[in-house]
């Protein structure tokens, strides 16, 4: 066998706790001590390896080498991604899956969801300006929870919206808390999933029949290779695998609206220039602020690289934070500056916001096209359709919280919309 590197490593019993007190930085701040893209350290009381930047990427979504199954502790399996879903799978199951959503997500599909969004941006607007203030993070969580429930063919009654957001949103804002809000998330994904299996069962027996292209109906009848359809509770959480990731949009565009507000000279680009430029500011949010920390994977057979050792069954993080503000790729990786994605080449390993690797292969996120579209959309919006106060208020915003999210939510009053 080959000689191998010994990997710089965290020397402890467990550092789960460290993780918890930083958040985003967690992964970067020992690349810098250590000075490499990769170490060892110890969580949740087993060995990992945390890695960093583009080359690593592009081995950790080589899925001859890892694996997903299993490899999301418990409390993230509870909250935020659910039993059997999409993301645990590998190999021929996870590609058939994968080509569930991928189905919906066609031209006409997109083109779908951003009319409904425009709408249910319009309607907000409405009620906004009636409004003494606006609470933009909890006001753009309910958009997307109709707008998410809409597109999916999910019926959503008018009073059940605020219980419906609030459940779909404790998904990701508890799965890095511990005690009361940890299981909140639980308690959240319980309720719906309860719901949407119930909606499922009744697609099945004939007393609902949403439209063909939703995600409720194509998952309600969607066969696996046996064909076999979905166990009711496997058909609810990849409904909710499209509900949930919709309504976290509201933290990108939050943020959006963040950078309109700090980057006055970019609104005015924004104000005259073409879609190219709304989709490189969207992109730019993406990359500059903080969204998802990382992603883990298991080591699936013992293999070297870069001279370094992976053992089967180790817990592998990517930080996805650091990679999108790694110097080796990105120029001034901490100034914000949409000009950079002019002249960028797609790499999917170099900006990996939410996740990497290829669309229909591997991991990469489906719902990236529908993010992005949707962001587009709310920029439109925010940049050019309304008018509005930024009050004086704490705009600033923890790489430790995971999610992260500017600590006022930020608040808006005297909306307008532009004639």
């Amino acid at each position: 066998m080959s000689d191998t590197n010994q990997m710089p490593r965290e020397e402890g019993i467990d550092h789960s706790l460290s993780l918890m007190r930083e958040g985003y930085m967690y992964i970067l701040n020992r690349r810098h001590s250590f000075n490499s893209d990769i170490f060892e350290t110890r969580l949740l009381g087993k060995k990992a390896i945390c890695m960093v930047g583009k080359e690593a990427a592009e081995v950790f979504y080589d899925t001859e080498k890892f694996k997903r199954k299993d490899a999301a502790p418990n409390r993230a399996v509870q909250t935020l991604f659910g039993k059997n879903g999409v993301q645990a799978l590998d190999g021929q199951d996870h590609k058939h899956r994968k080509d569930m959503f991928m189905s919906i997500m066609s031209p006409e599909g997109i083109q779908n969801l951003t009319n409904i969004t425009k709408i249910q941006w319009k309607t907000a607007l409405n009620k906004w300006e009636q409004m003494d203030k606006v609470i933009l993070y909890e006001e753009v969580k309910e958009i997307m929870c109709r707008t998410a429930c809409q597109w999916a063919g999910v019926p959503l009654e008018e009073e059940d919206v605020k219980k419906m957001t609030k459940d779909l949103a404790a998904m990701f804002e508890s799965p890095a808390a511990v005690g009361p809000n940890h299981w909140l998330g639980r308690n959240a994904r319980n309720n719906v999933e309860k719901r949407i299996g119930e909606l499922v069962d009744k697609v099945r027996n004939g007393e609902l029949k949403p439209p063909e292209d939703t995600a409720l109906h194509r998952f309600a009848w969607h066969r696996d290779q046996e064909g076999n359809l979905l166990a009711t509770n496997t058909a609810s959480v990849e409904v909710i695998n499209i509900l949930r990731p919709i309504v976290a949009i509201a933290i990108f565009i939050n943020f959006t609206a963040l950078a309109v507000h700090h980057y006055p000279e970019e609104r005015e680009k924004l104000e005259s220039s073409d879609e190219k430029y709304a989709q490189m500011f969207v992109q730019e949010v993406r990359r500059f602020y903080p969204f998802f920390p990382f992603v883990a994977a298991l080591v699936k057979k013992d293999f070297i690289w870069n001279g370094y050792k992976f053992e089967e069954g180790t817990l592998t993080l990517l930080d996805l934070y650091g990679t999108n503000h790694d110097h080796e790729i990105w120029e001034n990786p901490d100034v914000f500056s949409p000009d950079r994605f002019a002249k960028w080449e797609g790499s999917p390993f170099s900006f990996i916001p939410q996740g990497g690797g290829d669309y229909f292969m591997g991991h990469r996120c489906a719902g990236e096209w529908v993010t992005i579209e949707i962001m587009k959309v709310s920029l439109d919006f925010l940049a050019k359709r309304m008018e509005y106060e930024i009050p004086d208020q704490d705009l600033s915003y923890s790489l430790v919280s995971i999610p992260s999210i500017p600590h006022s939510k930020v608040v808006i009053k005297n909306v307008k919309r532009k004639v």
